[in-house]
């Protein structure tokens, strides 16, 4: 599934495209997107794909394509502080994501069939939040995986306001899904082939909208030889954050609003123009013939559009002279990792604001 939009050259690009074709409608799911690299959820050796609208799997991980999610992020209609049910949670890519815009007042909860994948999703998660620079730009939910079978959660589980399920959901299954989501909830998964949005407007009533047609695999129903029903899948408790942990994160908000007025204060930023991006066009030569004495010979003509073509090749080689030679971009500068070692703390301190995080 996927192809919907053209191939992006990087992650940024990727997202440009998308954007393009209205796949992605709003600031902050583009923000969220922007922040986290699709191309680091790719084993070493298949990041050539990373930035095509195509879905990819290898083994037990599977990334959806680019296209889907970004109708999936957009139909959770995703706010801070909500709480996020990913259903076949896979790589954590979309939970990541997610992560960033419910923020750490949020909960953030996937449940994934295969073990492997969890461990590979912790790796990434674990691998964003020592290594990423958008870990510092944002408010971050950090999202809590665990192994199991979507289809045995507990019956005394707690709802969420947002879920996604990543399979293929049979009618069968349709009420499973919607009692674990709250009253003015909303549920985004496939269902007989169409990614449906599922609003829940009252204890027994429910909305419906179809988004996509999609072809997902189904969810896989386990069953034992014996007869025995499977193990429940208990979800994450819902836990208060400690004082130090609510410390942290309105320390690092305060020095975050700070580092938006400074650079506030400094005027807009000038930023570099963006390539404009011409159509290639292929020449045509019209031929005509003339007798020159009793031969027929082809004479090449210019037609209108070979001159039309000469001008504009002209115009790109003049714009090409005039521009300025590109200076060398230099590397962002984190602030707020600035910020926090420049302040008269203990190092174990300041380690613990920084998440321990190395640059």
């Amino acid at each position: 599934m996927g192809g919907a939009v053209s191939a992006g050259e990087d992650n940024d690009d990727l997202i440009d495209n998308l954007k393009e074709a209205q796949y992605i409608r709003t600031d902050r799911v583009e923000q969220a997107f922007r922040a986290i690299d699709r191309g680091d959820y790719y084993l070493e050796g298949y990041r050539d794909n990373a930035y095509k609208d195509l879905a990819w799997k290898h083994g037990n991980i599977h990334l959806s394509a680019p296209c889907i999610y970004s109708e999936v992020m957009e139909a959770l209609k995703l706010q801070q502080g909500l709480s996020f049910l990913n259903l076949g949670s896979g790589t954590g890519y979309l939970s990541t994501m997610v992560g960033l815009i419910i923020g750490p007042f949020g909960v953030n909860h996937g449940v994934e069939l295969h073990k492997d994948v969890v461990e590979y999703a912790k790796e990434r998660l674990e691998e964003f939040i020592k290594n990423s620079d958008s870990f510092d730009k944002f408010e971050f939910c950090e999202p809590n995986f665990v192994v199991g079978n979507c289809l045995e959660i507990s019956s005394d589980s707690h709802q969420y306001d947002r879920i996604y399920c990543g399979a293929g959901v049979q009618k069968d299954h349709e009420n499973y899904m919607k009692i674990m989501l709250k009253v003015g909830g909303i549920l985004v998964m496939p269902i007989e082939d169409q990614l449906t949005q599922i609003t829940r407007t009252g204890q027994s009533s429910w909305e419906s909208k179809n988004i996509l047609a999609v072809s997902f695999a189904p969810l896989v129903q386990q069953s034992r030889t014996d007869g025995s029903k499977p193990d429940a899948v208990v979800l994450p408790p819902l836990s208060v954050r400690s004082l130090q942990d609510l410390a942290r994160i309105y320390i690092r908000r305060t020095l975050r609003n700070l580092i938006n007025e400074e650079e506030l204060s400094k005027g807009p930023v000038q930023r570099a123009p963006q390539k404009r991006k011409r159509r290639r066009c292929r020449r045509r030569r019209i031929s005509t013939y003339v007798f020159v004495g009793n031969q027929l010979i082809p004479q090449p003509m210019e037609s209108e559009e070979d001159e039309r073509i000469e001008e504009e090749s002209k115009e790109e080689e003049q714009e090409k002279d005039s521009v300025e030679p590109a200076k060398v971009e230099e590397p962002q500068v984190n602030l707020l990792r600035e910020k926090i070692l420049n302040l008269p703390l203990p190092e174990s301190l300041k380690a613990y604001l920084l998440y321990y995080r190395k640059k």
